[in-house]
């Protein structure tokens, strides 16, 4: 009769567990029933891999271009007309003249005629052009010719301005317009850029684009403390017309940092190669979450900063099943970091240091005292336990900004970078 009771209490016990799982998952499903998203394709999103496509051929060409040696004179081949920009659209002129209009000889230039380059701009709902006029100038007695230079371009020899070409950029990337959804847009406003052409554009400026942008990652890993997140994003597989799950990752400087720079680095997977080819030979100390992908760069000397955030969302979750006292107790310990956080946050590393060991370093040690007594009386596989092993097993990483007041209590800076993307 004994074994009996026993087995059923451990029977009793188990099925304890699975049901406080399950009712966890629950919860968690009802709170983010609302966000869920559709993976129905829709007939438009085909024209996306297009665009892609378009586009990367368009960046190819242009770094080609840029390498290439200039050939020697052939046969000129018949290029096709442009077409001339809308007589209706308003237009502003824009002289170019010499500085001077005097001939090195002495003599006084007169001026023949002028070439006329048109601009196509555009501000929100309007497209406008601008006539760039350079007037050409001759010396009557030696005959020379002055004019002045065409001004420099994105594009060379290419209609848009760089207003025009940022609007395009930022529509796409940071307000993830389409392109074909901008062909429509610019259609109402009385000109139908076709996507093929914007897609050229989009990949001719990104080829422009990419000293600032190895620039900027210069800054970024020329820091000793540097965030990182990696947020997935739904790309066309080609050739399917299927959407497989792709990442950007956002590198930052600290909060702390007089230089705030971002860096987002595309790729087609989750694989920690591409963080260690971003990093390369970087050798500081990283916040991130606990991503598997980073364990490689820790090995070859990058130092792990925890994320005190991703710890207490273990918790925050907790609150929507029946185990809120232990999830408010937590809470409670790690509300108590970011209060004093708030008190150094403007105070100078060395002193945010110092004020960290004297009130925040307590706090953390009863937090982790009061975890593993905790950790002792729950039931393994329980979402409690789960919760409390995510941060006793990253303790070390989550207690290194105790001696560094450089680095940050977490990871929410790149975080919200990624969400303004």
């Amino acid at each position: 009769m004994g074994r009996m009771v026993e087995t059923m209490g451990k029977k009793i016990n188990r099925d304890q567990t699975v049901i406080e799982k399950l009712t966890h998952e629950i919860a968690q499903l009802k709170r983010l029933k609302f966000a869920k998203r559709s993976e129905q394709m829709n007939p438009e999103q085909a024209s996306l891999l297009d665009e892609l496509i378009d586009t990367d051929i368009a960046a190819i060409e242009a770094e080609l271009q840029a390498l290439q040696i200039a050939p020697a004179a052939t046969e000129e081949k018949q290029k096709p007309k442009r077409t001339a920009l809308p007589a209706e659209f308003p237009r502003t002129l824009i002289h170019h003249e010499p500085g001077n209009t005097h001939c090195p000889c002495g003599c006084a230039l007169k001026r023949i005629g002028e070439d006329v380059s048109e601009k196509l701009d555009y501000t929100p709902g309007v497209f406008t052009v601008e006539c760039h006029v350079r007037g050409k100038w001759v010396c009557d007695d030696c005959e020379t010719l002055i004019q002045a230079p065409v001004p420099a371009q994105v594009i060379d020899k290419g209609i848009p301005t760089a207003g025009l070409l940022a609007h395009v950029m930022i529509a796409k990337f940071a307000d993830h317009l389409p392109l074909y959804r901008q062909e429509s847009i610019f259609g109402r406003a009385g000109l139908a850029i076709p996507r093929s052409t914007l897609a050229q554009w989009v990949g001719m400026t990104g080829v422009q684009l990419q000293p600032l942008v190895d620039a900027l990652r210069d800054v970024v890993i020329g820091q000793q403390v540097v965030h990182a997140d990696e947020t997935p994003v739904q790309m066309l597989a080609p050739g399917s017309k299927k959407t497989h799950c792709s990442y950007v990752w956002a590198y930052a400087t600290s909060q702390f940092c007089e230089t705030a720079v971002v860096v987002y680095d595309f790729s087609p997977s989750r694989a920690g190669e591409h963080a260690r080819n971003f990093l390369q030979g970087w050798k500081g100390k990283l916040v991130c979450d606990d991503f598997g992908g980073y364990k490689a760069s820790f090995e070859l000397g990058v130092t792990e900063i925890g994320c005190m955030a991703h710890a207490r969302r273990k918790f925050f979750e907790l609150r929507a099943t029946n185990k809120r006292q232990i999830a408010e107790q937590a809470l409670c310990y790690i509300q108590l970091l970011y209060e004093i956080e708030s008190e150094v946050r403007d105070l100078e590393p060395d002193l945010r240091c110092r004020i960290r060991q004297e009130k925040a370093a307590p706090v953390m040690n009863r937090l982790h005292a009061w975890m593993i007594a905790q950790r002792e009386l729950v039931p393994e596989g329980s979402a409690i336990s789960r919760a409390l092993d995510y941060s006793l097993k990253r303790w070390a990483a989550l207690s290194r900004y105790l001696n560094d007041g450089a680095v940050p209590i977490d990871n929410n800076w790149a975080e919200v970078r990624h969400e303004v993307a």
